[in-house]
C-alpha cells in the first residue's frame, strides 16, 4: 500500500507542468538578446511614437520578462502618457532587476513627484544617489523636492553647488545658484 501511494504521489508531481502562466521562465525560454534589441529599438521611438514604442517594449518583455531596461523604458512611455501608476509599477520592476542603476530610481522619483507624493519621490532620489553618488538627475530631483517641501537636508548645499556647475541645463544651473544664494542670505 505504501509503495502504491508513493507511486501515485510521484506521478502527480510529475504531471504538474513546469510551464504555465505564472511559472518562472527558464534561462532557455528567455531570449535576452531579442529583448535587448527590441528595447533599444523602442527607446528610439519613445519621443516620436510612444504607442509603437509601448507595443515593441511589450514584445520585448514577452521575450524576457526579466529584462530590466525594457521595464524602465516602458515606465518612461507610461510617464509620457501620464499613466503614473503603471509607470511606477514598471520602475519598481526595473529597480529590482537593475540594482546598480540609478535610472529606474530617478524615474520613480519623477513619477512620484507628478503624483504629488513628494516624500516618496525624495526617497527614490536618495536611493538613486546611494547607487550612483554623483547622479546629477537624482541631485536635481532631491533638491527640488526639498525646495517644494521647505526642508533643508544636510546634503542640500553640496547638491546645489554640484547642480550649479554640472546641472543638466542652464535653467538648472541658474536655479541652483539662486537657491544657494537664497540659502546664504538667510544665514
Amino acid at each position: 500500500m505504501k509503495v502504491a501511494l508513493l507511486v501515485i504521489i510521484g506521478s502527480l508531481a510529475s504531471c504538474r507542468s513546469t510551464i504555465g502562466p505564472y511559472s518562472t521562465p527558464t534561462e532557455v525560454s528567455r531570449d535576452t538578446t531579442a529583448a535587448e534589441r527590441l528595447s533599444r529599438e523602442a527607446a528610439d521611438l519613445i519621443d516620436s511614437d510612444p504607442n509603437k514604442a509601448e507595443a515593441i517594449l511589450r514584445e520585448a518583455l514577452t521575450k524576457d520578462l526579466f529584462y530590466g531596461p525594457a521595464h524602465n523604458n516602458l515606465g518612461v512611455v507610461f510617464l509620457k502618457q501620464d499613466k503614473l501608476y503603471e509607470a511606477a509599477n514598471e520602475f519598481e520592476w526595473a529597480r529590482k532587476l537593475l540594482p546598480d542603476s540609478a535610472d529606474p530610481r530617478v524615474n520613480l522619483g519623477i513619477a512620484m513627484e507628478r503624483a504629488g507624493r513628494g516624500d516618496e519621490a525624495f526617497r527614490a532620489y536618495e536611493a538613486a544617489m546611494e547607487v550612483a553618488p554623483g547622479n546629477i538627475a537624482a541631485m536635481q530631483g532631491a533638491a527640488l523636492c526639498s525646495a517644494r517641501s521647505h526642508t533643508t537636508p544636510p546634503q542640500l548645499a553640496s547638491w546645489l553647488d554640484t547642480i550649479a556647475v554640472r546641472g543638466e541645463s542652464s535653467a538648472w544651473r541658474d536655479w541652483a545658484r539662486l537657491r544657494s544664494a537664497d540659502s546664504d542670505a538667510r544665514r
